[in-house]
């Protein structure tokens, strides 16, 4: 079903058209792929494997994979990235193909070619930011990226994003971030963006082919090539994980965030980092039940603000815990986690298992690189920035683009176009993990207005500092790394703005407010799950910034309004004996439930390492214990990494089986690199045009 209202996105559609799906009309609307017009029908099966039946379905929904492949009006097509069209005709992806028959050979065309100063491969934070310092400077860049909407993983995030507020616009939010961004580069006339566009490869000769709008295909020789393609998930091995409901957080937030679709009624999430917890969240803002999270470590690896917005709201957070299986026959049903030892293996008789239909695995990001080395091993001036560098927090990315945008430009030779010093340390700040824990120190005051803050994690993050009128909020300059304080000096006094409550990223502000009842002070919350949520009247539980609930208390006031930013305000008459502790509040007791009383028995024979093949780890266990080193002789018994993905999923699955195995890395053969990066039709190289859409 698709979502009929939002906390934070707009909901606005036009008018519906029909298509048909196996010869069901089913509605759609502009702008919709094909995927997000199946999911908003209840479709999670797109089609069968030929090997096997095996049900598919979503997996990146980023057009790395196949697993969404169907056929629409006769062409198989990705439904991850293809929109849907008035009266298009799509059916599952059931069985081999048949080649069909030509009577003519199609007319060919030459192939198209540009020389530009800089090509810019990848329209998200990183090359956006790299394409305002290159077009601030005349200097000609072609930006080609393939989505219909620049921004990159940046349109789906509806939190306030951390860092610098002077270097990266911490405190907005994320898609407010890519609107901003897409428009300076918009009003550049030096830069040129092609949408829809994908970066096929690298040539020794210098040249990089891409297939513009679907459709034709285009060679591209750029002087200098910067590479700003992000990242991809890493995959998981448990039983089950190639069933329809399991995929990665970055398809979750697609269909949720950009699609606008209810991608799930049950969530479970398997990982701890950033990712998953913003995941989490996410789900929870658009009215899905997360039913719990697992993360393999004594503690998640994420931001802890993060965390604790998950565990006020009532998500049960089992660490040191890992999944066993994802359990149905045509989707998820339900998913089986187990407490693991100090070798993180799982522990007999520890087993637990929660009714869900979706399994978002967010166990951490892989580089999308392939452009650049390739560049780099053909002799090309070729730079990265963002993920494709590094994996790190799109504020880091920013900031790397606005680097190499420089470096770039000096580069082609503009001298005076130079990187200070401080910007290197700045990258490094927002590149850093989580730090030190602190415990809050002092007493707090008991009258007037009092902020209290609610975050003892060191992590890079300013904003707060930022807006305090009264400079009361204090943040290292010299490194936002630093846990914030509040102090007060030379006689001022809190003024009760709000500002540092509405602004904060990690929702981990409140104030306490003593001046009309010293012993029942008014607290104020912040809240993002919509106004409509918390009702004047409403009796709430009041819970600690780590989800311990202290008591409970009516809802006074709610404040919705423009200068909050779709934040909402609750205020709250609360004992002065608590309320210095009250971080959040929460609606409901659990999103979760109590585990079934059994555990379930997986349904799969096996885990599948090559999703595209269907190639087990049993298959490939069998083979490295037989002396098999290379991956390419691997690849030749089993086809695994023959798919359209590439080995791009099962390659690193592959290198971690050979570790357990006890191989070491240097041992292993890697798969020989594809000469194209994406899968494509043939004819286009030929210069045949596919037909529109």
């Amino acid at each position: 079903m698709r979502l009929e209202r939002h906390p934070i996105l707009p909901v606005e559609r036009g008018e519906p058209f029909p298509f048909t799906f196996a010869g069901r009309e089913l509605l759609a609307y502009p702008g919709e792929t094909i995927a997000a017009a199946l999911f908003a029908h209840g479709i999670r099966v797109f089609g069968h494997h030929p090997k096997d039946g095996a049900p598919q379905g979503i997996f990146c929904a980023n057009g790395q994979c196949a697993q969404c492949l169907v056929l629409a009006d006769g062409l198989p097509v990705k439904a991850c990235m293809t929109a849907v069209r008035p009266g298009m005709a799509v059916l599952p992806a059931d069985g081999l193909p048949e080649l069909p028959r030509v009577p003519t050979p199609p007319p060919l065309r030459e192939i198209g070619r540009v020389e530009v100063p800089v090509l810019i491969i990848g329209g998200g934070p990183a090359g956006l930011s790299a394409a305002i310092e290159l077009g601030m400077r005349g200097i000609q860049t072609l930006l080609v990226d393939d989505k219909a909407r620049l921004g990159g993983k940046l349109v789906l995030q509806t939190h306030r994003f951390f860092g610098s507020t002077e270097a990266v616009y911490a405190g907005t939010r994320g898609i407010d971030i890519a609107a901003r961004l897409a428009a300076e580069v918009r009003a550049l006339t030096s830069v040129e963006v092609w949408l829809d566009t994908v970066a096929l490869a690298v040539y020794s000769d210098g040249w990089v082919g891409v297939l513009r709008e679907g459709r034709s295909y285009v060679l591209v020789r750029p002087e200098v090539l910067l590479v700003a393609t992000g990242a991809r998930e890493k995959s998981l091995l448990f039983r089950g994980n190639t069933l329809p409901g399991v995929y990665g957080a970055g398809a979750f937030q697609t269909l949720v965030n950009r699609d606008l679709v209810r991608a799930a009624e049950r969530l479970f999430i398997v990982g701890g980092g950033n990712v998953g917890l913003i995941a989490g969240y996410h789900a929870l803002q658009a009215g899905i039940a997360v039913v719990g999270l697992a993360e393999v470590l004594p503690e998640c690896g994420g931001y802890k603000v993060h965390r604790d917005k998950l565990a006020r709201l009532g998500v049960p957070i089992f660490t040191s815990h890992t999944i066993l299986s994802a359990n149905g026959r045509d989707g998820v049903e339900s998913v089986t986690i187990a407490r693991v030892d100090g070798r993180f293996q799982p522990i007999p008789g520890t087993e637990k298992t929660f009714p869900c239909d979706t399994v978002l695995v967010a166990v951490g990001l892989d580089p999308v690189d392939e452009f650049y080395r390739k560049a780099k091993e053909f002799g090309m001036r070729a730079f990265a920035a963002g993920d494709a560098q590094e994996i790190a927090e799109a504020s880091a990315a920013i900031f790397s683009g606005k680097i190499a945008g420089r470096r770039i430009a000096h580069a082609l030779g503009f001298p005076g176009v130079v990187v200070p010093p401080e910007w290197e340390t700045t990258l490094e700040v927002l590149k850093s993990r989580p730090g030190a824990r602190r415990e809050p120190g002092g007493e707090l005051p008991t009258q007037g207005v009092v902020p209290v803050l609610h975050c003892h994690e060191e992590i890079p993050c300013n904003p707060c500092a930022s807006v305090c009128p009264q400079g009361l909020l204090r943040v290292d300059p010299a490194d936002i790394r630093k846990t914030p304080e509040f102090r007060l000096e030379n006689g001022k006094a809190c003024l009760g703005c709000e500002r540092c409550v509405v602004v904060c990223p990690g929702l981990a502000i409140t104030l306490v407010d003593y001046r009309k009842d010293p012993e029942h002070p008014t607290v104020t919350v912040p809240h993002e799950l919509g106004a409509e949520a918390t009702p004047v009247g409403a009796k709430v539980a009041l819970v600690s910034a780590a989800g311990e609930i202290l008591g409970e208390a009516e809802v006074r006031e709610v404040r919705a309004t423009p200068r909050n930013d779709r934040t909402v305000l609750v205020k709250l008459i609360v004992p002065k004996e608590i309320a210095p502790n009250v971080a959040g509040i929460r609606l409901t007791a659990r999103w979760g439930e109590e585990p079934l009383p059994e555990a379930v028995e997986s349904l799969a024979d096996d885990e599948i390492v090559c999703r595209c093949e269907r190639v087990t780890a049993g298959e490939i266990r069998a083979l490295i214990r037989a002396g098999f080193r290379d991956m390419n002789a691997i690849k030749a018994v089993t086809r695994s990494g023959m798919g359209a993905c590439g080995g791009k999923t099962c390659g690193p699955l592959l290198k971690r089986l050979f570790r357990e195995e006890g191989v070491s890395p240097d041992e292993v053969t890697d798969y020989v690199g594809r000469p194209l990066f994406m899968e494509v039709p043939l004819g286009i190289f030929a210069g045949a045009e596919l037909p529109d859409g």
